[in-house]
């Protein structure tokens, strides 16, 4: 059986494991990965807009993996409209990216699980294999760790290099084109940078838990025993 300090960072190293898993799955659930303000060029260059009428041609946009919305502005009031990635925009995106930027996420989902099984397992026992022990955990944990950077890593080189929020802007608009004045990165884009974080934290408590401290002995006293004592 391991020790109470050992069970105490397992246990502590699962609970983190499970939590940065329904991280990652609120994440991808969650269509706010990015938001922008979107200028109608279009609209603006017909009237010779200045900048106190910009205004008027400025709207909004956001996004996530699977679905969006955006405000178009283009000098006859907003109109709100939402759509879906999924099957039609994707194809006039970066479709391998976009792919896998969500392969990357479930299987991070995957090892996610698979780091709490493990560190679950380690606060119970002692595993006889030692992949079954803080190794196999340190490797699920780095993984899971890894594949997250992965896809947010791909989702910053589609937004950055791929102009991911202008294409998205401009799909199956045949008369106005939008340019992108402002990006931002959401919450659910930082909430997948802390699920990272997380099996950070994990690799350490992992690796706090093979140190072996030394065990404080005490001094005991040596007894002096007599022939005085002896006949009492």
């Amino acid at each position: 059986m391991p020790g109470c300090f050992k069970k105490t960072l397992f246990a502590l190293a699962s609970l983190i494991s499970f939590v940065s898993f329904i991280l990652i799955v609120v994440a991808m659930g969650i269509p706010k990965w990015m938001t922008g303000k979107i200028l109608c060029k279009t609209g603006a260059d017909l009237v010779n807009a200045t900048d106190p009428e910009l205004v008027k041609f400025i709207g909004e946009i956001y996004y996530g993996l699977f679905r969006g919305g955006k405000i178009r502005q283009c000098g006859l009031g907003g109109r709100r409209s939402k759509f879906t990635i999924f099957p039609h925009m994707v194809k006039k995106l970066n479709t391998g990216l976009h792919v896998m930027i969500i392969m990357f996420l479930c299987v991070a989902i995957f090892f996610s699980l698979v780091s709490f099984g493990f560190c679950i397992l380690n606060a119970i026992k002692v595993p006889y294999r030692a992949i079954n022990g803080p190794a196999g955990a340190c490797l699920w944990n780095f993984l899971a760790g890894g594949f997250v950077v992965l896809g947010a890593t791909s989702f910053m080189a589609a937004v950055k290099l791929h102009h991911l929020t202008e294409r998205i802007a401009n799909f199956r608009e045949n008369v106005f084109r939008f340019v992108i004045l402002e990006e931002r990165f959401e919450d659910c884009f930082w909430i997948c940078v802390a699920s990272a974080t997380a099996h950070a934290v994990n690799l350490l408590l992992i690796a706090i838990s093979g140190i072996h401290f030394p065990k404080i002995k005490t001094k005991t006293e040596e007894v002096n025993v007599t022939a005085e004592d002896i006949m009492y």
